[in-house]
């Protein structure tokens, strides 16, 4: 199978070599992601400025093309699969990941990890936004090496257009691990701004502690604390369903862009 990996923790991070690393053995790989860090970007898109794209030499993965974007995710799966990829050389999947610290419940709104997989979905391509907990007691290559071992199933699952939003945990609840299918859970910061005075000037930074509420145990944030890999169906469709149906108005939006 063809696979485009990208993330938002840059070309050069652990997550995406170690995944990299796992695939590559049993399929053919490629990478476009960004140049530089790009967390919290969401599905932003530059506009205002040329965008550099440079071959990585130095990736290290036997066998695996990749590229360094100056840009964000979505930019990254965007000049990939527009401009450099022939449309019979597109992938068959898109992963985004891994990704350095969780992206549950509502993260999934600013995550630059899952907007880099919403727009491999946005060109009808079957997308996994993938992430590790922060303090996890696995490894990248050992989440890489799990995910990798339950790929097929996954795809399986998903059918041939899917996105998913899938999570390790801290520590799993047993190995190998238990993939459980969640709903989003509601996530806030607590304390989100430090109020910073420096040369005269105002700034202020953002940070703070998880406020998790009303997260029942069906959501990804409550399973994911109870040790289970959390996987989480997504939809670019924004439209209020039963709210349109309430005007006898229905909705068939697929998230794909016209072909």
């Amino acid at each position: 199978m063809r696979i485009l990996l990208t993330n938002d923790d840059g070309v050069g991070a652990p997550g995406i070599a170690a995944l990299a690393r796992a695939l590559s053995e049993e399929h053919e790989v490629v990478v476009a992601a960004p140049a530089v860090e790009q967390s919290g970007m969401a599905h932003a898109m530059t506009v205002h400025r040329d965008i550099e794209v440079r071959a990585v030499q130095d990736f290290g993965v036997e066998g695996v093309e990749a590229w360094g974007i100056d840009g964000t995710p979505t930019d990254c799966v965007k000049v990939y699969l527009e401009a450099m990829a022939a449309r019979e050389q597109w992938p068959e999947l898109l992963i985004s990941g891994v990704n350095k610290g969780a992206n549950l419940g509502t993260d999934v709104l600013y995550s630059g990890t899952v907007g880099g997989a919403l727009e491999g979905y946005m060109h009808g391509i079957p997308a996994v936004a993938l992430s590790l907990d922060l303090h996890s007691s696995l490894a990248f290559d050992e989440a890489a090496a799990m995910f990798a071992e339950k790929l097929t199933w996954l795809c399986e699952q998903g059918g041939d257009y899917f996105l998913f939003n899938v999570n390790f945990p801290k520590r799993l609840r047993q190995n190998p691990p238990e993939f459980v299918w969640a709903s989003l859970g509601h996530r806030d910061y607590k304390n989100a701004f430090e109020r910073i005075e420096r040369d005269g000037n105002l700034y202020y930074h953002i940070g703070g502690e998880p406020y998790d509420w009303d997260c029942d145990e069906h959501s990804d944030i409550r399973l994911a604390g109870e040790g289970f890999v959390t996987l989480t169906p997504l939809t670019a469709d924004m439209t209020d369903i039963p709210a349109l149906r309430a005007r006898g108005v229905s909705s068939r939006f697929s998230g794909r862009l016209a072909e």
